[in-house]
């Protein structure tokens, strides 16, 4: 089992902001439950906010500063910190993704960001910006390829994902792209870096036809759930919800081929997307 994955408070200013945050509120006397209470913000919420999992916002920034007298510290920190190289709608989940120590994630047209190449990814953002300069979309892919350096760690996030079949069926980029993606995710397991599981077109309906899922978990904070949409998105916290779609996770993965089943149907797939590119 892994160890806790330490946020150094040196090195993270969003970790830096939350344990100012456990420091002002201990020293104030006050409980997580109470200091969120004017926010209706859980307790659990506010000890995400100060292991440096949620990122905090303006509202709250605000009253943090009214309740707990710091003179507008939180307020300008949280302005200072509100740019990221990602989606607004994604920004959170990326940062929580981050200090997860583990991460399942079904997905049901793409290949999750972590597992795509460097060709794959520079595709799917082309097609999300067919009008962009080049140096966007270079922008673009260099995050997403920061983010797949979560998977340099040999154990930490222990990493979890359910491709559907249509994930390997789509041509994203064209057959040589393709081929390479698949290799990758195939060396990838090969490595026992990760597991993948792929859902076949002939288990039918599923507990997760309504779009693609991810759950964290942390070793210092709740789960959360993330749902994703078209150009939105949705990180819950709530234990009984992050607790319903744990369950559909699990329903999918029982309706999954078995991890090696499925490697030899990814490497299947990915020589003919290479049979087929040599053609051209």
């Amino acid at each position: 089992m892994p160890g806790p994955r330490k946020l150094d408070p040196s090195s993270s200013p969003r970790a830096l902001l939350g344990a100012e945050l456990r420091h002002r509120r201990e020293r104030a006397g006050l409980s997580q439950s109470v200091l969120g209470a004017p926010l209706f913000l859980s307790g659990s919420f506010i000890g995400q906010l100060e292991s440096g999992v949620r990122r905090m916002q303006m509202d709250q920034a605000i009253k943090f500063d009214e309740t707990l007298g710091t003179e507008g510290f939180f307020e300008r920190n949280c302005a200072a910190l509100k740019k990221s190289k990602y989606p607004d709608h994604f920004a959170e989940a990326a940062e929580a993704e981050a200090r997860a120590t583990e991460i399942k994630e079904y997905a049901p047209q793409l290949i999750p960001g972590l597992l795509q190449t460097e060709a794959y990814a520079r595709a799917v953002f082309r097609e999300y910006q067919p009008t962009a300069v080049e140096s966007v979309i270079d922008e673009l892919v260099s995050a997403r390829l920061e983010r797949a350096q979560l998977l340099a760690d040999p154990t930490v996030p222990m990493l979890w994902v359910v491709l559907d079949e249509a994930v390997l069926r789509r041509r994203v980029g064209g057959p040589e792209c393709m081929a390479g993606a698949l290799r990758h995710i195939a060396a990838l397991l090969r490595q026992r870096r990760v597991i993948v599981q792929v859902l076949p077109f002939t288990a039918g309906g599923h507990a997760a036809m309504g779009g693609g899922l991810k759950l964290m978990r942390f070793s210092d904070a709740p789960p959360l759930a993330y749902l994703d949409g078209l150009g939105s998105g949705q990180l819950l916290d709530d234990p009984g919800t992050v607790s319903g779609y744990e369950l559909t996770y699990d329903l999918v993965v029982a309706s999954a081929l078995s991890p090696a089943a499925s490697l030899a149907l990814i490497e299947s797939v990915a020589e003919d997307y290479e049979h087929e590119a040599q053609r051209f």
